[in-house]
C-alpha cells in the first residue's frame, strides 16, 4: 500500500515539476522580450526639428481627416426628389369631390324651392354655404372662397360639367410634369391661363382659377430615404485615412509641423501615459506559445513527452537561444550594417535534432523564429520583424533537415555550410521582395554576416553538445555511434574477457536492430543496448557456456543454488559496471531487464532432481520486466540467439518454431505486461528474426567425404 502511495506522490510532484519548468520558460519568454514591446516615447515639441527619422510604430486611422474627407463626400451630394405621380390623381379627386358636393347641394336647394314660394334668392343659400366650406375642410381637406361656393350652388348644370371638365384638364396637363416646390406659383399661372381659354363667363372662370390653382401643389418631392442612401453610399466609398506602420512621419532635421505633430500624436508616440496594451499582448502571446508547445508535447512520442529531464534540456536550450539572441539585438544598436544577420538561429534546432528529436527540433524552429522577430522588431517599425521571422524559419529548417534523422558529427559541419548558403540566399531573396536598391558594400555586409552565421551555428553546436549529453547524460544518436566504436574501453573489455559472449551480443544486437527498424523502434539503440547487455558476464566469464571453449562446465562442481546466482547476477553486475562509466540511463535498463523476471529452468529442474524442493520465486531473475520496446526485443534476441545457436542442423523450419516458442513462453509469462509492444509488433519481430537467422544458419554445401579425408590430412 505505501509503495502506491510513494508512487502516485512522484507522478504528482513530476507534475509539478513539469509545470514549474513551464512556468519558468514562460516568465524568460516574457522577460527577454518584455523590453520590445514598450511603447516608443519621443520627447520632442512642435516647430523643433525631429532628432532623427521618425516612423509610425503601427497602423492607425486620423479619424480626423478620415472624417473631413466623410463631410466633403457628402457635400457633393444633391438632394434626390422623386416624381409623384399619384399626386394629380389625388388631386382630382378632390376636385370631383367639390363638384359632386356642389351638385348634391344644389339639387337639395331646388327641391326647397319648388315647395316653397317664390323669392329674390334661392332659400337657403347662406347655410349651403356654410355648410359645403365645412364639408370641404372636414372631407377633402380644403377651402375655397364664398364667392366661389355661391358661384357653384347658383350655376347650371351644364356649366358645373364644362367647369369640372377645363378644371381636371388644367390640373392633369400643368402636373403632367415634375413640379418643384419653388415651380409651384409657375404652375398656378399657367392652370389659370388654361382655365381663361376655356371659360368665357368672368364670374365662372374667377371660381374655376380659385379651385384649380389651389388644387396645384409640388409634385416633384424630396425623397429623405433616397437622399440617406447615396449619402451613405458616399460615405462608404471614402477610404479611412491611415497612418501605416513604418510611415516616415519626419525626417531628420525636418521641422515638425502641427500636421506631423498630430500623426506623432494619434499613434502614441507623444503619450506619456501609459498603455496596458502592448504588455497583455506579450502576456498573451507566450501564454499562445506556451499552450502550442504542450499540445505538440501530447502528441509527440519524443522523450520530451513525459521526461522532465528532457524538459529541462529542452528550457536550457531554449534559454540558450533567448540569451544568443537578446545580445545580438544589443549590439545591432551600434548600427553596425546587416550584423542582426549574424543571428546563429540555426543552432536550437540542430542542437534539439540531436539530443532529442527530429520533429521537435523543427517545431522549435518555428517558435524560435517568431520569439526572435519579437526581439529583433526595434529594427522595424511594427512589434514583429517579419524579414526576420521568415530568415530565422529558413536558417532553423536548413539546420535539422541537413544534420537528418541519424545525426553524425561530420554532419553538423556539412550542416553549417549547407546553413550559411541558404542564409545568404535568404538575404539576398529579402532584398528583392522588399524592392531594396542593392548597394553593394551593404548588401555584402548582409550576405557576409548570414553565412558567418550558419558556420556559428555548426561551431556552437559542436561545443556546446558534449556539455548538454555529459550533463544531462542524455543518449543522442551521435552519442549512440560513439557507443558502437570497437575501441570504446567497455566494449573491448567484452572482447578481451569474454569473446564468446562479445561474439553473442553482436549475433544479439544484428537480430535487435533489424527486429526494432521493422516496427519503427530505434533500431540504433537496440544495437547499441544489444552490445552492452552481457557486460556483467566478464565478472565470471568462464560460468557461461558460451565461453567455456574446451574446459570443463565449472557449474558441474558447484550446487545449483549456487549457480543460479552467478548466473542470476550478471544483468546487474552489468548495469552496476555501466552506471559507473556514466552510461546513458536507457542502455543501463537494458542490461537490468533484459531478462525481466524469467526462471532458470535449467537450475531449477536441477535442483529438483538432486532431490531438492526449490522456491520458483528464488530462481527467477528479479527483474524488472521490459519497460520500453527495444528492450523488450533485445530480451527476445537474447533466448532465441543462444538457442538456435546450441540447435543441431538448424532448419528454416526448426528455428521459426523455436523463435514462436521463446516469444509465446515470454508471453505466457507475462513479460510483456510493462511495456508497450502490441502482438501484431511481436509477430512483425518473429518474422524479422527468422529472416536475419536464415542468412545467417544459411544451408552450406556438403563435400564428398574422400575430399574431406584428403583435406584432413593435408
Amino acid at each position: 500500500m505505501s509503495q502506491k502511495t510513494n508512487k502516485k506522490q512522484t507522478a504528482l510532484n513530476n507534475r509539478y515539476i513539469r509545470l514549474g519548468l513551464f512556468l519558468l520558460l514562460g516568465v524568460l519568454l516574457y522577460v527577454s522580450t518584455f523590453n520590445n514591446v514598450v511603447p516608443e516615447q519621443l520627447d520632442i515639441s512642435l516647430s523643433e526639428p525631429a532628432p532623427q527619422d521618425i516612423r509610425s510604430p503601427i497602423t492607425m486611422e486620423h479619424e480626423e481627416q478620415t472624417a473631413e474627407r466623410r463631410r466633403e463626400a457628402v457635400a457633393t451630394i444633391d438632394p434626390v426628389y422623386t416624381l409623384q405621380t399619384h399626386y394629380a390623381t389625388t388631386q382630382t379627386d378632390k376636385l370631383n369631390a367639390m363638384f359632386d358636393l356642389a351638385a348634391t347641394l344644389q339639387s337639395e336647394m331646388e327641391e326647397e324651392s319648388e315647395d316653397g314660394e317664390e323669392q329674390d334668392e334661392p332659400p337657403g343659400l347662406e347655410e349651403q354655404v356654410e355648410y359645403m366650406q365645412d364639408a370641404l375642410s372636414e372631407n377633402v381637406d380644403q377651402s375655397i372662397s364664398t364667392t366661389t361656393i355661391e358661384t357653384l350652388l347658383t350655376s347650371s348644370s351644364q356649366e358645373l360639367r364644362t367647369a369640372r371638365d377645363v378644371a381636371r384638364n388644367a390640373i392633369f396637363e400643368v402636373m403632367n410634369d415634375g413640379i418643384s416646390v419653388d415651380q409651384v406659383p409657375t404652375a398656378r399661372e399657367e392652370a389659370e391661363e388654361r382655365v381663361s381659354r376655356s371659360i368665357t363667363s368672368s364670374r365662372m372662370q374667377s371660381a374655376v382659377s380659385e379651385m384649380t390653382t389651389s388644387l396645384v401643389t409640388a409634385n416633384y418631392i424630396y425623397d429623405d430615404e433616397a437622399t440617406n442612401e447615396q449619402v451613405e453610399l458616399a460615405v462608404s466609398e471614402v477610404d479611412p485615412v491611415l497612418i501605416r506602420e513604418g510611415q516616415l512621419l519626419a525626417q531628420e532635421g525636418e521641422v515638425i509641423g502641427p500636421e506631423a505633430y498630430e500623426q506623432m500624436r494619434i499613434v502614441g508616440l507623444l503619450d506619456d501615459s501609459t498603455s496596458l496594451y502592448p504588455y497583455i499582448g506579450l502576456f498573451i502571446f507566450v501564454g499562445l506559445l506556451l499552450l502550442l508547445l504542450q499540445l505538440y508535447m501530447m502528441q509527440t512520442s519524443a522523450p520530451i513527452h513525459n521526461s522532465n529531464k528532457h524538459l529541462l534540456l529542452y528550457v536550457i536550450v531554449f534559454v540558450v537561444m533567448l540569451v544568443i539572441m537578446n545580445l545580438q539585438s544589443l549590439i545591432i544598436r551600434f548600427d553596425l550594417t546587416g550584423v542582426m544577420w549574424l543571428t546563429p538561429m540555426a543552432l536550437g534546432p540542430m542542437l534539439l535534432a540531436q539530443l532529442i528529436n527530429y520533429r521537435v527540433a523543427l517545431f522549435s524552429a518555428t517558435l524560435f523564429a517568431i520569439t526572435g522577430s519579437i526581439i529583433f522588431s526595434h529594427a522595424a517599425a511594427s512589434s514583429f520583424h517579419s524579414s526576420f521571422l521568415i530568415y530565422a524559419i529558413l536558417s532553423g529548417f536548413a539546420g535539422v533537415f541537413f544534420i537528418g534523422k541519424q545525426p553524425r558529427i561530420s554532419k553538423v559541419l556539412q550542416a553549417g555550410i549547407f546553413v550559411a548558403l541558404i542564409n545568404g540566399l535568404a538575404v539576398t531573396l529579402l532584398h528583392m521582395m522588399n524592392n531594396q536598391q542593392v548597394v553593394f558594400q551593404t548588401y555584402g555586409n548582409e550576405v557576409s554576416f548570414a553565412v558567418l552565421s550558419g558556420f556559428l551555428s555548426a561551431i556552437l553546436s559542436l561545443g556546446l553538445l558534449p556539455f548538454f549529453e555529459t550533463g544531462f547524460n542524455i543518449l543522442s544518436k551521435t552519442k549512440l555511434i560513439e557507443l558502437t566504436n570497437a575501441n570504446q574501453p567497455l566494449l573491448r573489455k567484452i572482447l578481451l574477457e569474454a569473446p564468446g559472449t562479445y561474439h553473442h551480443s553482436v549475433m544479439v544486437a544484428n537480430l535487435s536492430e533489424a527486429a526494432s527498424e521493422a516496427i519503427g523502434a530505434n533500431g540504433l539503440l537496440a544495437r547499441v543496448g544489444a552490445y552492452y547487455h552481457d557486460l556483467g558476464k566478464t565478472k565470471n566469464p568462464m560460468y557461461f557456456i558460451e565461453n567455456q571453449m574446451q574446459i570443463e562446465n565449472p557449474h558441474d562442481r558447484l550446487p545449483p543454488e549456487r549457480s543460479k546466482q552467478i548466473i542470476i547476477d550478471h544483468p546487474y553486475d552489468g548495469a552496476k559496471i555501466l552506471e559507473k562509466h556514466n552510461f546513458p540511463k536507457e542502455i543501463v535498463d537494458i542490461a537490468k531487464e533484459h531478462h525481466g523476471t524469467t526462471l532458470l529452468k535449467f537450475f531449477y529442474h536441477k535442483a529438483k532432481e538432486q532431490g531438492k524442493e526449490p522456491i520458483e520465486s528464488e530462481y527467477r531473475y528479479p527483474g524488472p520486466r521490459a519497460q520500453f520496446k527495444e528492450s523488450a526485443i533485445i530480451g527476445i534476441a537474447d533466448s532465441v540467439e543462444a538457442a538456435v545457436r546450441s540447435m543441431p542442423n538448424p532448419t528454416e523450419e526448426k528455428i521459426r518454431n523455436l523463435v514462436d516458442a521463446i516469444i509465446r513462453d515470454r508471453l505466457v509469462d507475462q513479460q510483456f505486461n510493462e511495456c508497450d509492444i502490441t502482438l501484431k509488433e511481436l509477430a512483425i519481430v518473429a518474422d524479422s528474426m527468422c529472416e536475419t537467422l536464415k542468412g545467417t544458419f544459411h544451408s552450406r554445401i556438403e563435400y564428398p567425404d574422400d575430399e574431406q579425408g584428403e583435406v584432413k590430412e593435408k
